[in-house]
């Protein structure tokens, strides 16, 4: 039986394997510590600045975040992220610019989690994640939404405070559904939303809303977007998601009628799919995968039994 954190064909999913990297929260308050991790040898940092930072190709075909020992990082105090350290003792810390640095050769460039997230190792995806979401926080989160008094960055970038009123103000995640809904021939029901280009299909998603389950999510969101009803649900995995601020929460679900409504506002499209009409439209150029960094093509895969594209 295939594992929710493994391909069919034995590859790790991105950005949801262990990264190493142990994130030693019982350390984000303490100065000293930090100041002593800030100037060890070892450390490394490298600098996000809106959603991207810089990664490096390397000749035997690696792709690597840019990291560098503190001394030659950027001076910055205040956006200064600890992100953990490793099973060897490196410390890792991300600093927030307003731009990346100049490249540092001419094989660095500057990438998000969309286009490098699964080319990354487990370590530096987790790390590049995990400092892109502290950072879309940090910069949508400067007022205190209680009296509306500037805050300040606390416990190594993971709490900001309000001087003001006392308020503590933590990084916001927003749970997200994301299913691939199966009928009783076994078909796979997917979707292509308005804003994507012909050919691209997927699983359908949707945020929760207040005071809702998530299962109650996966079948209010699959009615209201295709006008499918659902019974079973089942949950399957999750995967971080910084765009700005998820976390998708993976399901396989099963339909108990088939009659396809679209919405027009958010699917503009949908079908059934046979493993064997699913094979020959991704063969034949006229479906396009999901994107390689979400989780929709894993749930995909764990349907079809094994990889659709190499």
């Amino acid at each position: 039986m295939t594992t929710w954190t493994e391909r069919p064909n034995g590859h790790s999913i991105p950005l949801t394997t262990p990264s190493g990297v142990d994130r030693a929260a019982h350390h984000r308050l303490d100065e000293a510590w930090l100041a002593a991790a800030w100037s060890h040898p070892t450390t490394r940092v490298f600098v996000v600045s809106g959603g991207q930072a810089l990664v490096d190709d390397t000749p035997d075909g690696r792709t690597e975040l840019v990291m560098t020992p503190a001394f030659e990082a950027p001076v910055t105090e205040t956006h200064r992220y600890f992100l953990g350290t490793d099973a060897d003792g490196v410390r890792y810390f991300a600093l927030q610019k307003d731009a990346l640095p100049g490249r540092i050769d001419q094989s660095a460039r500057p990438a998000g989690l969309r286009e490098a997230g699964a080319l990354l190792s487990e370590r530096d995806a987790g790390l590049l994640v995990h400092a892109v979401a502290l950072e879309n926080w940090q910069r949508l989160h400067r007022f205190c939404s209680r009296c509306g008094e500037r805050t300040v960055i606390a416990a190594a970038g993971h709490i900001r405070r309000c001087p003001a009123c006392g308020a503590e103000h933590y990084p916001r995640t927003d749970p997200a559904v994301i299913m691939l809904v199966t009928d009783d021939q076994d078909r796979a029901l997917l979707g292509r939303q308005v804003h994507w280009p012909e050919g691209r299909f997927s699983t359908l998603a949707g945020f929760v809303e207040p005071g809702e389950s998530i299962e109650q999510a996966v079948v209010r969101e699959v009615a209201e977007e295709v006008g499918v009803t659902v019974g079973d649900v089942e949950y399957v995995g999750s995967q971080p998601w910084p765009f700005p601020s998820s976390l998708m929460l993976g399901f396989m679900a099963r339909a108990t009628t088939s009659q396809i409504q679209v919405d027009g506002e958010e699917i503009h499209e949908a079908r059934w799919f046979s493993r064997d009409e699913l094979r020959a439209a991704y063969e034949s150029g006229e479906m396009l995968p999901p994107y390689g960094i979400s989780i929709a093509g894993r749930l995909i895969e764990l349907w079809y039994g094994k990889p659709l594209a190499p």
